[in-house]
């Protein structure tokens, strides 16, 4: 078996997959080689390249060879590099190589979606001279399960199949493609590249974010697509909002509003507009923003982008939400704002609709949270963000760290600093651990 040599535990998950391998590294290597012209990537693994990595030693590799090294162990370059942590993995049959079934139903979960993901990958490679429609809707049913997913699971569960997708999606689009095939792929590749951003924002890192962002809105643009365009320009009021560059926030919305004439963008951006000028304390401007929103309904009518669900489209609980945060930063609106955050976290409330998002549903209690203290009561606040402070690091993103930290503010700035300070310990502890590095 590969790796014979060293005793002891495996260091990665990579050295245990070699070790169950009844070949040498060389044998493997040149299996790589062999793999990857039949994928017809242009790349080479050396046996002494491949110890290093085995071992957990930082060692370079490029787009294309961890393309290759997942189709050969059906696992993402991260995982296979993960420490060992001594669990089940999958056992290997020694005369062929070949994994073998568990008998037990989560391993042998994990088994069908690795055999999945090796279809997935071959059928993108056998067809990449000229792509046929199934190869097209499996690309676009990735990307729309992302989509969907994105609000309602932690991010650590799908960052790895995002930066996957995209990477898969570019590559597709480094070859000639027919227009209308390269249209679709441009418009794939600004939605996943709007996802990233999301992702870079809820790890508290705005620069990457906007440079995901911008990248996409170039691919909006080979795409021609007006309402991917906007709802870009909505990722990055969004970003800049959460990054306290509220004026950067309200041009990007009044920008993206060019492009949104018919699908939900069209209230997306005007309600970020709305939550931007509130920061700004101009209540007016929120005001009229929010009335925007409002009437922008009569004129919507879904697109592609709104077709995807999830964080590509903008629904009305989640307009509900956006008015209560608004609201909340304005002392003059208190009342009007704990409406909207009542009715937001009864909306919320419901995990089984489709609009359902964790993160949304905390920053309606938030909101609430903040009304409550602005009406003198400690115990009902108290009650509104008992349920933010429950979640668990992997869902501790950007957006709900910050808006806890607003609650604190209102509650230090307000007559009930004292009796609240248990309160405002509570989300100390909190925000002290928000949501965890993902390995790189």
């Amino acid at each position: 078996m590969a790796g014979n040599a060293r005793k002891g535990d495996p260091r990665t998950t990579l050295e245990f997959l070699l070790r169950q391998q009844p070949r040498t590294y060389e044998e493997i290597v040149r299996e790589f080689g062999r793999l990857a012209d039949e994928l017809g990537e242009n790349v080479t693994l050396s046996s002494r390249h491949l110890r290093r990595l085995a071992s957990g030693e930082r060692a370079g590799t490029t787009p294309v060879m961890r393309r290759v090294l997942q189709q050969m162990f059906g696992k993402p370059l991260d995982e296979l590099l993960a420490p060992w942590d001594g669990g089940a993995l999958p056992a290997v049959d020694e005369s062929t190589g070949l994994v073998l079934a568990t008998g037990q139903p989560t391993a042998d979960r994990e088994l069908i979606e690795m055999a999945a993901r090796r279809a997935k990958s071959f059928a993108l490679a056998a067809g990449q001279t000229e792509l046929t429609s199934d190869v097209m809707e499996q690309v676009h049913a990735d990307v729309q399960r992302l989509a969907t997913d994105y609000p309602q699971f932690p991010l650590s569960e799908l960052l790895p199949d995002l930066i996957t997708t995209q990477d898969t999606v570019f590559t597709l689009l480094e070859q000639q493609r027919r227009p209308s095939q390269a249209r679709q792929l441009y418009f794939l590749a600004g939605v996943t590249g709007g996802l990233l951003a999301k992702a870079s924002h809820d790890m508290a890192d705005p620069h990457a974010a906007l440079t995901q962002a911008r990248t996409a809105f170039v691919c909006a643009d080979n795409a021609d697509h007006n309402g991917l365009r906007a709802w870009i320009r909505g990722i990055q009021s969004l970003v800049s909002y959460w990054a306290g560059r509220t004026r950067e926030s309200v041009r990007y919305a009044q920008s993206g509003a060019e492009f949104a004439t018919t699908n939900t963008s069209s209230v997306w951006l005007p309600m970020n507009e709305a939550r931007a000028w509130a920061a700004l304390g101009n209540a007016n401007a929120a005001r009229a923003a929010i009335e925007r929103a409002e009437n922008a309904w009569d004129g919507v009518q879904e697109d592609e982008v709104d077709e995807l669900g999830g964080l590509c489209s903008f629904g009305r609980t989640r307009q509900i939400y956006y008015a209560a945060e608004a609201l909340s930063w304005l002392p003059s609106q208190a009342d009007a704002a704990g409406d909207y955050a009542t009715r937001a976290v009864e909306a919320y409330g419901d995990t089984a609709s489709p609009e359902w998002a964790f993160g949304d549903q905390a920053g309606s209690h938030s909101a609430l949270a903040i009304a409550r203290i602005q009406a003198g009561e400690l115990e009902g606040a108290q009650e509104a963000v008992a349920p933010v402070l429950g979640l668990a690091p992997e869902q501790r993103i950007n957006g709900i760290i910050t808006c806890t930290q607003r609650v604190h503010r209102a509650l230090r700035d307000s007559p009930l600093a004292d009796a609240g300070a248990d309160l405002q310990e509570q989300i100390e502890v909190f925000t002290r651990t928000p949501l965890k590095p993902l390995p790189r």
